[in-house]
């Protein structure tokens, strides 16, 4: 199954030693030297007086009337996303067919953007999709719970008004993403918004979190702001559903139990950031409920419930010279796990990174994180869970043809090879023209015993993606 990562990794390498970095530079040179000629023939005092009657066109012309921005401003995105899935073996009697075409997602995306009174300001999105890979391969092959979740979706995104209540403290209400810590590719602190698990390791996590309604005020005084955050929506991760190739539970369907919208389950946090030369600093608390769920058995009916956690961290960055070192500390109190029920646990979770962006339009960077679980039972080895989880993420992000197009290859491992699981990908994104993008790559699945990652190793697939924006 590993020789599948070698072969992304190969493929990755063929990539971008196939880019010739002397094309550019033969393009550059060739404007430059049609520059010079040109200063040769005209004379240096006639270009530059040339700039300078532009400049005054510029200034007392037509353009003059874009200096003021508009009051609303609404922005939007058409998207056809597609996938093929070329790993799958022939399905057995009754079960979902998940080869070929996985993928045929029509999606609008609109963005509203409003200034208010004042420095008040506004921002609304809502997103639009429908997907015709269920009605093309039969919709009837499906299940009721996957086409439920994933056929059509009408989705209110991030909805905000934000503003100033002195000069140093602002205020923000509505639904929102507040990203906590420094990592590109693995959570440890970043605990706040749920994610969008329904496809794994097809985006990164910046396109994966899910807003949530809360009230957010900031202080702000020398080189530190304080925030403070009170979360009314409850809400949890996006989780495949039944018939999906990337669900991990058994057959049999559990109620999940989501607690009330109300004051007393309301979720809180606080963030002190201070940003200083050449390094920075954040210490956090939180106190919310797990988006992981457990299962109690309660007068002999059993239910998923999630437990309310507590946890203290801390995320800080150094830059020197080409590197930029990384690391970011949780502990978590509360944790409860379905194996050894009505106990709670404490778990650190401790994050060492390295990004390095030394080459030409280049960026490597490796992450490390290590999940230790204290008083560490063996009958949590049942579910896969282990006293130490170790993750690793690998990233490359490359830039070519003068910035339009951006080649990434990311590899995820939970574990060592043979235990946790794990994905590679390897995507290109290209700027075809002002507003139009094409994104596409190739994914590839190792299968472990840590979710969710179990039984997903066919799950391989090629993607791409067509972007209009407007």
């Amino acid at each position: 199954m590993w020789s599948k990562f070698l072969f992304i990794s190969l493929l990755f390498f063929a990539v971008q030693l196939s880019a010739d970095p002397n094309v550019t530079n033969s393009q550059l040179d060739s404007v430059i030297e049609d520059f010079d000629e040109e200063m040769a023939e005209q004379g240096t005092d006639e270009l530059l007086d040339d700039f300078a009657d532009d400049a005054e066109e510029t200034e007392d012309g037509d353009n003059a009337n874009y200096a003021t921005p508009s009051t609303w401003q609404i922005n939007g995105a058409l998207i056809l996303s597609s996938s093929y899935n070329y790993a799958h073996n022939d399905p057995a009697s009754g079960d979902t067919d998940h080869r070929g075409l996985s993928r045929l997602r029509g999606s609008l995306k609109l963005e509203l953007k409003f200034d208010l009174v004042d420095s008040w300001k506004g921002y609304l999105e809502t997103n639009l999709s429908h997907d015709l890979a269920y009605q093309i391969k039969g919709r009837s092959d499906y299940s009721h719970e996957q086409l439920d979740s994933q056929e059509s979706e009408a989705e209110l995104g991030e909805a905000w008004i934000q503003g100033d209540l002195s000069r140093s403290l602002d205020i923000k209400l509505g639904r929102q993403l507040l990203v906590w810590g420094k990592s590109d590719n693995l959570r440890v602190t970043d605990v706040l918004n749920p994610l969008d698990q329904r496809e794994l390791g097809l985006v990164d996590i910046e396109d994966l979190r899910l807003p949530l309604t809360m009230a957010r005020m900031d202080y702000y005084w020398s080189d530190w702001n304080l925030s403070g955050i009170a979360i009314q929506e409850i809400r949890f991760h996006k989780k495949a559903q039944p018939g999906s190739d990337f669900y991990i539970r058994p057959a049999m369907l559990l109620a999940e139990k989501t607690p009330n919208q109300s004051s007393s389950n309301m979720e809180y946090a606080l963030a002190l950031n201070g940003l200083f030369s050449g390094w920075d600093l954040s210490l956090y608390w939180a106190r919310l409920f797990d988006d992981q769920s457990h299962q109690e058995t309660k007068n002999s009916i059993t239910t998923l419930e999630h437990s309310r956690l507590t946890m203290i961290g801390a995320a800080t960055n150094f830059a020197l010279g080409n590197w930029l070192l990384k690391g970011e500390l949780g502990h978590f109190r509360g944790l409860e796990f379905s194996p050894i029920p009505n106990q709670k646990k404490q778990r650190t979770d401790l994050l060492l990174g390295v990004e390095y962006s030394g080459f030409d339009d280049t960026t490597w960077s490796l992450e490390v994180v290590d999940r230790h679980l204290y008083n560490y039972e063996s009958a949590l080895a049942t579910q896969g869970i282990k006293k130490d989880e170790w993750q690793t993420a690998l990233r490359y992000t490359g830039e070519f043809m003068h910035a339009r197009l951006k080649i990434t290859f990311l590899t995820l491992l939970f574990g060592t090879p043979d235990e946790g699981g794990g994905v590679a990908r390897l995507q290109g994104d290209y700027e075809w023209a002002e507003n139009i993008r094409f994104i596409g790559g190739v994914v590839a699945y190792h299968s472990g015993n840590k979710r969710p990652f179990t039984h997903i190793g066919n799950n391989d697939r090629l993607f791409l993606d067509v972007k209009y924006s407007f």
